[in-house]
């Protein structure tokens, strides 16, 4: 009988989900010496690359162009890629299974964390991750409506994701219409009449986790001020040992300059807030009005960091938007092991464990494996991990039994049977060169298709003739 990773019977490997920690992981895969492989990658859009489309904000183009690495592991013959294809939805975990020796979940995180506080739920509250994916013409959250007649809105974070929300709030809608963003946020920012951003911290200057280079970018604004005041930038006495690291010590160095700066004259301002946490969101008429805020103090935590703690000093501050970025979450997917409380995929360097421990030929990488934390670069290594944890199990044989029918053929006969439209590599070529020429057409970088029917539409034959 042949052995998996052998040329006459490649290592048959399922990859969850078309991200970069996927492709990093199928990158390795390939990389492996003397290991025959063959990699198929699922994703429930038609489109590849994850959060590089859908998440990295249009005018952060330089980060997106990671994507060529990506479609050069896409273009190689040992890889397919199934775009439109859904895991719960057009196949089981138990007919992967059937056909793969090897399942690796790269799903990633894709809901967020709540805030947990009175008035959540009025109209005008959202999470981050709505916002994003529909400036973005994420197909999830095309038809979401964001009402920016009002003439504040509150970011609750500190991090990157924050910034890109407020930055995209105050930029100028003409910079934006040259990028890939979606048109109808376009249209809609045209017309925003939002003056004034806050972005509320509930820790101080050393605790951002905002990189500096996303700072500077948001202080160098054509049309807005960035204002803090001296006293929520100015370091702590329990913080001080933070600033021993370098990007920490850059962003405290920047927050007091921005204090000295003052207020500023532009038509925007974006308040960047610190050691305040919101408590209730007040609303009127069913939406948002306000939010309340509580002052913090900080105080050592006793593992050599700081924690917020309540004052019982609160104020008010009058806003018709709030965007929560605290977070990202992963959500169970059907036949996959879930952690409620971590919300992400439990495992042990890797390898999924189930209620009965770990489940033989099942790994897990990027946020699905350890929450959403670091770069995209980040989901190299941690993909790497995974991977020699399956080259690891195949060298001791420690391959899941049953695997029935792992001819290539196998894969596709079962989609074409669950009448599942899938979208191949060549197919997403289509898509993304019409996308490119209709954004030639519009006087910007590109103009997506915003819905799976649209993009599937897209992919049909042109009628050749009158019925």
């Amino acid at each position: 009988m042949s052995v998996p990773g052998t040329p006459d019977r490649p290592l048959r490997v399922a990859i969850i989900g078309a991200g970069p920690s996927g492709f990093y992981a199928a990158d390795a895969l390939l990389k492996t010496p003397g290991l025959a492989v063959s990699v198929d990658i699922f994703d429930r859009l038609p489109t590849p690359y994850g959060l590089v489309r859908g998440g990295v904000a249009p005018d952060h183009q330089k980060i997106k162009a990671v994507t060529a690495v990506y479609e050069k592991t896409a273009l190689d013959a040992r890889v397919r890629f199934f775009g439109n294809a859904m895991l719960g939805r057009d196949f089981t975990v138990d007919e992967l299974r059937a056909r793969y020796d090897q399942i690796v979940y790269a799903f990633g995180c894709e809901s967020d964390r709540r805030l947990g506080v009175p008035g959540e739920d009025l109209g005008g509250s959202f999470s981050a991750t709505e916002f994003v994916g529909w400036y973005n013409g994420h197909p999830d959250y095309r038809d979401r409506s964001f009402d920016l007649s009002c003439e504040a809105a509150v970011v609750v974070g500190v991090g990157n994701v924050a910034v890109d929300v407020a930055r995209i709030l105050a930029q100028d809608p003409e910079i934006l219409a040259k990028t890939d963003i979606a048109a109808h946020a376009v249209d809609a920012l045209r017309a925003s009449r939002v003056r004034r951003v806050y972005m509320l911290g509930r820790r101080g200057p050393a605790q951002a986790a905002f990189s500096p280079k996303e700072l500077e970018e948001l202080a160098a604004l054509p049309e807005a001020d960035v204002v803090v005041s001296p006293e929520e930038a100015r370091v702590d006495a329990a913080s001080q040992a933070a600033l021993s690291d370098i990007e920490t010590k850059k962003n405290c160095e920047l927050l007091s300059r921005l204090a000295e700066r003052g207020a500023g004259a532009k038509r925007r301002r974006i308040v960047l807030r610190l050691c305040v946490s919101p408590v209730e969101l007040l609303g009127e008429g069913g939406r948002v009005r306000a939010v309340k805020l509580e002052r913090n103090a900080l105080e050592p935590d006793g593992r050599g960091g700081v924690k917020a703690r309540g004052t019982g000093a609160f104020e008010t501050i009058e806003a018709g938007l709030v965007f929560r970025s605290v977070g990202y979450r992963g959500v169970p997917v059907p036949g996959v092991p879930f952690d409620e409380k971590s919300g992400h995929v439990p495992h042990a360097d890797g390898r999924v464990v189930g209620p009965s421990g770990t489940l033989s030929g099942e790994y897990v990488v990027g946020w699905a494996k350890r929450g959403p934390s670091g770069l995209i670069g980040t989901n190299r290594a941690d993909s790497v991990a995974t991977v020699q944890a399956m080259l690891a199990d195949l060298k001791e044989g420690r391959l899941r039994s049953g695997v029935g029918d792992p001819s290539a053929e196998s894969t596709p006969k079962l989609l074409a049977s669950k009448g599942a439209r899938t979208v191949s590599f060549s197919d997403w070529k289509k898509i993304d060169a019409l996308e490119l020429e209709r954004g030639r057409g519009a006087g910007k970088i590109r103009e997506k298709f915003a819905s799976v029917r649209e993009m599937l539409g897209a992919l049909e034959p042109a009628p050749t003739g009158r019925a």
